[in-house]
């Protein structure tokens, strides 16, 4: 996918958007992490409450780190997480002390990805900063796992980046 191609929904994410997109395991709900008015409406989008956190997701450690300490894990912490990213493995990290309650939840920690999926990857990429991510699916239901089932559960209310889950 090009730049050009993914432009509207780099547009739709500065607009304070949720959008769908395909990642490693499922189709994910995203949005701006530094919006709160974003993250408020992918909580209301999904129906999830506010006090559980959220995941980011990003294309490299480097966008992750105005979010979390990395510092604060020892050697051999740090590298377990190194050593599995990008790819699809998900760490709790200590989040810094400047990370928004709106994505931290109840939590002074936070969970992080490096993707190792193509379009997040260029997602993440071309927004130059990581996305805030959650399962596509309205709490208590599966995740959706296709760009129609995403239309489905959400009634085409949001942008959805067609594209296959998983890494094949």
């Amino acid at each position: 996918m090009t730049i050009e191609e993914l432009a509207p929904l780099i547009q739709l994410l500065r607009d304070q958007q949720v959008i769908a997109y395909p990642t490693e395991a499922v189709f994910g709900l995203g949005c701006d992490p530094d919006s709160e008015v974003a993250v408020e409406k992918l909580l209301a989008l999904k129906q999830r409450p506010r006090d559980k956190g959220l995941i980011l997701i990003a294309a490299n450690v480097q966008q992750l780190a105005p979010y979390v300490e990395i510092s604060a894990l020892s050697d051999s912490q740090r590298q377990a997480v190194f050593d599995t990213w990008p790819g699809p493995f998900t760490w709790v990290i200590p989040a810094k002390l400047t990370t928004p309650e709106w994505l931290t939840g109840r939590f002074s920690s936070l969970a992080v990805r490096v993707s190792d999926h193509p379009l997040v990857q260029q997602l993440c990429l071309a927004f130059g900063k990581p996305l805030v991510s959650t399962s596509a699916n309205l709490t208590g239901h599966p995740p959706c796992r296709t760009y129609q089932e995403v239309m489905v559960q959400f009634e085409h209310r949001l942008p959805v980046l067609r594209g296959k889950w998983g890494n094949d």
